[in-house]
């Protein structure tokens, strides 16, 4: 018997690796970029605001003109007091117009029949309330608004009472603005207070007392009555003017019929 012969074993034969030609991509054709002219940006324009300074210029230039030309004219004492004068009566006409109302309530009302009291009842009156504020003067004035005038009825200073003003007339409203507006609060019923400032013979005694503030109140206190007046003088101003006020007040009605 024929033997069988085992099978010979071939070594694998290893087969070369094929290479595979480089795969060649197309080239990507990349759209063209726009290039982006940016356009200037145009600014608006600011409008310009013309202001026109001719007629104000004008107006002003005419009025130094006309104040030039016044005191060129004003050469002589006579016609300085005719200035004077003239711009006082402007300057009451138009405080008096401005408060016209005010004014003429109180004259109506005064016209009537006259609160105040004779001075022999204001004495104690004035006395205690120059005590209780320690006030350097009290002046009480009788008031007729009807003429306009202002009289002196008494006067307290530090030594008590003093006649020297006993009987003093002077205009109710004059040039003195202060004064006037003082007025007019106490036509509404208020009591003024505001440094003292000399312009008369009455603001005059009362600063050589020692009075440099000044507070004023109507008599009666009432609105729209106004026969008078009194005014509380101090050296310097009270620490509490809500204090004196109230008294000044309790004063007045005391002082009034």
């Amino acid at each position: 018997m024929a033997t069988k012969k085992p099978p010979v074993k071939r070594p694998p034969v290893k087969s070369a690796p094929v290479k595979k030609p480089p795969v060649k991509s197309a080239p990507v054709k990349k759209p063209p970029v726009k290039q982006t002219t940016k356009k200037p940006v145009k600014k608006a324009a600011a409008s310009s605001i013309v202001i026109d300074v001719s007629s104000g210029t004008k107006s002003a230039s005419s009025m130094l003109d006309k104040a030039i030309d016044l005191i060129k004219w004003v050469d002589t004492p006579f016609k300085l007091f005719e200035v004077i004068l003239l711009a006082s009566v402007f300057f009451f006409g138009y405080f008096a117009w401005d408060s016209r109302t005010v004014i003429l309530e109180a004259i109506t009302h005064s016209s009537k029949v006259t609160n105040l009291k004779e001075v022999n009842h204001l004495i104690p009156v004035a006395a205690s309330l120059q005590k209780d504020l320690e006030a350097v003067s009290v002046v009480v004035h009788k008031a007729s608004l009807v003429v306009n005038t202002r009289t002196t009825m008494l006067a307290f200073g530090p030594k008590g009472r003093d006649n020297t003003l006993d009987g003093l007339i002077s205009s109710l409203f004059n040039k003195d603005p202060g004064r006037n507006a003082a007025i007019i609060g106490m036509l509404n019923g208020e009591v003024i207070c505001d440094k003292l400032d000399v312009t008369n013979k009455s603001s005059e005694w009362e600063a050589k007392q020692g009075a440099t503030f000044i507070c004023r109140g109507g008599i009666p206190p009432e609105i729209g009555d106004f026969d008078g007046y009194v005014a509380v003088g101090f050296k310097t101003e009270p620490a509490d003017l809500n204090v004196v006020k109230t008294r000044i007040n309790l004063a007045s009605s005391e002082m009034s019929q």
